[in-house]
């Protein structure tokens, strides 16, 4: 049950960060600009796995919860893509298209959702504070990522709020250890 509801859930993340970009250019005035900001951030995609593996007792299982959990998003964002919502059509050459388009997202997820998965099966169950806290530097240092490259976050409210979210998973992660003891 936990599993169907983490895919279910990844699935509407992963529609969800597609519909938001597509409000850009969709004359919605409170969303130009910013939600296009938001749906192209990376680190998002690496908290779905931890938290997916989050649920999972055993590290194999999290690491395929975490698999399959962004598959699911990334079936979902696909999906949307190619929607009547986004003015397309499902045929072989649209989805040819976004694989293609998508290569290096889809060949990505297969290393980063099983360890990112893994991941939050640690923390879990040994209270390991490595793989979190790389989690939660992801959300820290992608804006910085951003500044440099071609495309940097638009919206200071944007970054902002992204660097908050990994404090504050930092935080939650470095409360925990110290609450209930130092393990690995």
């Amino acid at each position: 049950m936990v599993v169907a509801l983490a895919l279910v859930l990844s699935a509407a993340f992963g529609a969800g960060d597609q519909y938001l970009g597509s409000l850009t250019g969709s004359g919605h005035a409170w969303a130009v600009g910013w939600s296009s900001d938001v749906s192209l951030l990376s680190a998002p995609w690496l908290v779905l796995p931890f938290l997916a593996g989050t649920t999972q007792r055993l590290p194999r299982r999290a690491a395929l919860v975490g698999l399959a959990c962004t598959y699911a998003a990334l079936l979902a964002y696909g999906l949307m893509t190619l929607s009547p919502v986004e003015h397309a059509h499902i045929t072989a050459a649209t989805v040819r298209g976004f694989v293609v388009s998508e290569r290096t997202v889809l060949v990505g997820g297969i290393v980063t959702g099983p360890l990112f998965g893994w991941f939050g099966q640690q923390w879990r169950t040994r209270r390991a504070i490595t793989g979190a806290l790389v989690t939660a530097a992801a959300l820290c240092l992608e804006p910085l990522a951003r500044r440099v490259t071609i495309d940097p976050i638009g919206y200071r409210a944007v970054w902002l709020a992204e660097v908050a979210a990994g404090l504050a998973l930092a935080a939650a992660v470095l409360a925990r250890r110290f609450s209930r003891g130092v393990h690995a």
